[in-house]
């Protein structure tokens, strides 16, 4: 999973509660409010004061690149996946609840099979085209075999999820 470097500068000032008690002092953040006392934190207004709203954007990466190019999303590599992003899958999709157990993932992970060609069965079976492509460009291969002898393909929810895994694989040689 990627991570986004960020930099926060917050001013953060102390001052003394009490002058005859100089060893206790009140914290300020304008970020995180303003405390009166040890036990009192009061929440800042952040944002502007007069009621309008403001949007804020994030440049990822060096320059400012989309989420792809910052390696949010798209950079992961066929290695970069394992039996925890299956299993995450799994869960996600709701496939425990409907499977009630894990047996048919343990199924297919005690077959030897890659994770990320694994991910990309499940994908298709769910119909699920942003996963499929996001695999796809991992280096995901949609006609590796299960123990029942179907492939992601095979699997695919219904032709408009076929076509797109074969036309992307198509487009991609």
């Amino acid at each position: 999973m990627a991570s986004i470097p960020c930099i926060f500068q917050i001013p953060f000032t102390s001052k003394p509660i009490n002058p005859s008690f100089p060893s206790l002092p009140t914290f300020s953040s304008k970020f995180l409010g303003t405390q009166n006392s040890l036990s009192c934190l009061r929440p800042s207004n952040i944002g502007p004061s007069n009621g309008s709203r403001t949007q804020c954007w994030f440049k990822f990466g060096k320059n400012g690149v989309d989420a792809e190019g910052a390696g949010i999303y798209g950079s992961q590599k066929r290695d970069d996946f394992d039996k925890d992003d299956v299993e995450q899958y799994f869960n996600y999709m709701g496939m425990l609840a409907v499977e009630g157990s894990y047996d048919k993932m343990e199924a297919l992970l005690n077959q030897n099979i890659h994770p990320v060609d694994i991910l990309l069965m499940l994908a298709a079976s769910e119909g699920d085209q942003p996963k499929i492509e996001e695999l796809l460009r991992a280096g995901a291969v949609y006609d590796v075999k299960d123990a029942d002898g179907r492939t992601a393909i095979d699997r695919a929810v219904n032709e408009e999820i076929k076509d797109f895994i074969l036309g992307f694989s198509v487009q991609k040689a």
